[in-house]
């Protein structure tokens, strides 16, 4: 069970601990903190996705160290046999870059769950929201950081020559096809040689946030015509929506996920020509 629904959450609010993980692309124009704050689902408390990161690297939501994560999820109150369930507000589905954080760090990926939907359907549902915060109880959450989870570039670079995994890029088409600029000033437009497509946007209904059923996800892989014994590695513009692709395939095949964590915003200047 990677997702749950808002009438499981609704109905088990006491029974885990729960993360809002919003966080908004800069020209969204707005504020994840401000608008927990405003109201949030009983219960939660604000993951800040920046803070979270390694904020000592010029790059975008790279991995904190395990010291860090450790008195991240510490101060939050989460032990290491905790259920926790992850949500978001944002059009990026960050609430999965968080999910696959956790995973990284050690948690058992059966007790990390991302609510399907997120406030979305939470809300567009009338669902009890609250403005409350409530007094939290340090923990000594302990990390197994699972190295294996991520790539880095050099195995990227590697692997346009070996061909030993699939890389699959979740940003917009016209991005990865370099037919619109990035984003982010100071990086090239295009993709990683012999990387493939799957905009992240394909798996999610847009009507309320949910993911597409198993049958849909399936097919949308299934075009890439990827070879399947080989290991998927996904990736994007900063490692936040390659997370959602990686949702995506453990709720097809239960395969743990595999993020090139740099993603175009470290590719897209180390190889610029």
């Amino acid at each position: 069970m990677t997702l749950v629904s808002t009438d499981w959450l609704a109905n088990n609010l006491k029974k885990v601990k729960i993360l809002d993980a919003s966080w908004h692309m800069p020209s969204a124009g707005r504020n994840a903190q401000n608008e927990f704050n405003e109201a949030h689902i009983d219960g939660a408390q604000f993951f800040d996705l920046d803070k979270s990161s390694d904020e000592k690297s010029p790059l975008p939501h790279m991995l904190p160290d395990k010291d860090k994560w450790a008195n991240i999820v510490s101060n939050f109150g989460i032990s290491n046999n905790d259920r926790i369930v992850i949500y978001d507000n944002s059009d990026v589905l960050s609430s999965c870059r968080c999910w696959y954080m956790f995973i990284y760090f050690g948690h058992d990926i059966n007790k990390v769950l991302i609510l399907d939907g997120g406030l979305k359907k939470w809300q567009l549902e009338k669902k009890k929201l609250t403005t409350k915060k409530y007094e939290i109880n340090k923990t000594n959450y302990q990390v197994n950081e699972l190295n294996f989870l991520v790539k880095n570039i050099n195995q990227i670079e590697k692997n346009i020559t070996t061909k030993e995994f699939n890389l699959i890029d979740a940003r917009g088409a016209n991005r990865f096809k370099g037919q619109e600029p990035e984003p982010r000033t100071g990086l090239r437009s295009g993709n990683i040689k012999n990387s493939k497509n799957i905009p992240f946007g394909e798996c999610i209904n847009k009507s309320n946030n949910t993911f597409k059923n198993i049958n849909e996800l399936k097919k949308i892989f299934d075009s890439l015509n990827n070879n399947k014994k080989k290991e998927t590695v996904f990736t994007c513009g900063s490692g936040v929506t390659a997370c959602v692709l990686a949702v995506a395939n453990f709720i097809i095949n239960g395969t743990k996920p595999v993020i090139y964590d740099g993603s175009w915003a470290e590719y897209g200047i180390v190889n610029k020509k």
